[in-house]
């Protein structure tokens, strides 16, 4: 469990603050909206109204007792980078801000973002991904070039063996699970014999994914 603070409730901020809670943190909303913090209030452990590009605000929220700090004022840039900086001068240990440029991104990071997310290419990106094949349903990006992707298994391999198929040499994959339907099957054995309807979670360059899913 951590201690979590998400400052600006926009879609974003909101969607967040909830799964973090959801997922057994400790969450303290702020936004200097008095009516949605009251709003959201009882769903969260903690909350503030304030506008947290202001220091005395800031000085007042115990930052560096949280674990992660987002910064969710995306939409207001100024605003975004002046409350990252407050963050880190009161001892903040993990600042994450949101961002809608790539030169805001940057800046950020001079700063003193820990890191920063750029939710809208990312889903693009995504959405990007899924449709361009009919074979690719899900990825998640590791670095610019690699990436664990959920793809339909290849026909050619329905019936046959992960250690037949002998996947990592000749497509220079590594199948880290196997979903048929709702369940998952993670790191399966040499002997797993694929099925039809599985779909296979690789983990590879992305050239050599999509020539895969081509085959699929």
């Amino acid at each position: 469990m951590k201690s979590v603070l998400v400052i600006g409730l926009g879609r974003f901020g909101q969607h967040l603050a909830l799964k973090m809670q959801e997922l057994g943190n400790d969450v303290m909303i702020v936004d200097k909206d008095a009516e949605l913090v009251e709003l959201m209030a009882n769903q969260f452990t903690g909350c503030s109204i304030g506008d947290c590009s202001k220091e005395p605000v800031v000085a007042s929220l115990g930052v560096e007792n949280y674990d992660l700090c987002f910064v969710t004022t995306g939409d207001d840039f100024q605003s975004s980078l002046v409350t990252t900086a407050l963050l880190k001068r009161y001892g903040a240990k993990r600042v994450i801000s949101k961002t809608t440029q790539d030169i805001q991104e940057m800046l950020l990071k001079q700063i003193g973002a820990s890191e920063v997310v750029y939710p809208e290419r990312e889903i693009a990106e995504r959405v990007a991904v899924r449709y361009n094949s009919d074979n690719i349903f899900d990825f998640i990006p590791l670095t610019e070039d690699v990436a664990i992707y959920e793809i339909n298994v290849p026909r050619a391999w329905i019936g046959n063996t992960i250690v037949g198929v002998d996947v990592r040499k000749k497509h220079s994959v590594n199948i880290i699970a196997i979903k048929k339907g709702e369940k998952l099957i993670g790191a399966p054995g040499p002997g797993y014999v694929f099925c039809e309807g599985d779909h296979i979670m690789v983990m590879g360059a992305s050239s050599d994914v999509f020539k895969l899913a081509g085959k699929a």
